[in-house]
């Protein structure tokens, strides 16, 4: 039986009363970055519920966000940031907004105009990013389709002095013809200072783009250093694969995701298969970097090491 959810209804939890809940809004600025923290731990630090008083919990507020597609399945898969009590979410439409984390009260909606073309409406977050200098810039960054936004955290309109009048293209600089591979990034990326390090889904099939790792700057879009998950020559692991299969051979992506060590500035970053998947006739050898754990320095991009976890897949 099919299944359908009705859409993404964000419903805030309070164990307490009206007062004590506006007493501690400012505890609600504790989810700065995707599953929590860089390190993607999925842990929160706030102790306002626990096992004495969780029976008491009570619905304060329900916010709709639209984005149903009719005759469709619909989901939501996105992990919404609370940062200095508003949040931020994604719908299934992929469209952005941001809420009053205390009252549910909407503030202001983004709508890309790259639509995702998957069907999927699959979008688990976003990166977040706020300069250290007394300008108060910050930054939202999240993809819809093959382009990746930055919005403003204040206003929600785009920040147009990123890439193309607030975009780039994820397609472009994977030495392939950008209108003949698919490349989406469902997954948001890692910050690490001024770098939005990004690893990407792509297709699974004959013709799939590469999975390279690419950290972008958050100020102008520019691509600072790429990571060839699939090796091009003289690079380490270029001999695990066919000669020049870089040209040809695609996956090795990170589409899940990546953690960052702040303090030592490294990049964890975890890639799937080759494509094609289920056959693996057309590229004998080793494959490095596919099926593997990298550890990269995170503002060069330069491998540390890698844990190659099951050898041509």
């Amino acid at each position: 039986m099919r299944q359908y959810t009705l859409g993404f209804i964000l419903v805030l939890l309070c164990a307490c009363t009206g007062q004590e809940r506006m007493d501690q809004a400012h505890n609600y600025a504790h989810w700065r970055h995707y599953l929590g923290d860089p390190a993607r731990s999925h842990f929160s630090t706030l102790d306002q519920i626990d096992t004495t008083n969780v029976q008491q919990i009570q619905l304060a507020w329900t916010y709709r966000s639209g984005g149903l597609t009719p005759g469709r399945t619909t989901q939501i898969q996105t992990n919404p940031l609370i940062i200095d009590s508003v949040l931020y979410g994604v719908n299934p439409a992929i469209e952005l907004f941001a809420l009053d984390a205390e009252t549910g009260q909407k503030k202001w909606t983004y709508v890309p105009e790259a639509k995702d073309k998957t069907g999927l409406g699959v979008n688990r977050g976003l990166s977040y990013w706020e300069s250290q200098q007394p300008d108060q810039d910050s930054r939202l960054f999240f993809a819809s389709g093959y382009r990746l936004y930055a919005v403003s955290a204040l206003t929600g309109k785009a920040v147009t002095s990123f890439g193309e009048k607030g975009s780039i293209d994820l397609r472009a600089g994977l030495g392939r013809p950008i209108d003949k591979i698919a490349v989406f990034a469902n997954t948001p990326g890692a910050i690490y200072n001024d770098l939005l390090i990004m690893g990407t889904r792509v297709g699974e099939g004959p013709g799939a783009a590469p999975g390279f790792i690419r950290a972008y700057d958050v100020h102008t879009g520019a691509i600072i250093w790429t990571f060839h998950t699939i090796p091009q020559p003289g690079e380490f692991g270029y001999e695990t694969w066919p000669t020049d299969a870089y040209q040809t051979v695609g996956g090795a992506n990170s589409w899940a995701g990546i953690t960052m060590d702040q303090d030592r500035g490294i990049a964890y970053v975890p890639t799937g298969s080759a494509a094609f998947d289920w056959y693996g006739g057309d590229r004998h050898g080793e494959n490095l970097f596919a099926n593997s754990l990298l550890a990269l320095e995170a503002a060069s991009g330069e491998r540390i090491w890698q844990i190659q976890f099951l050898r041509h897949d």
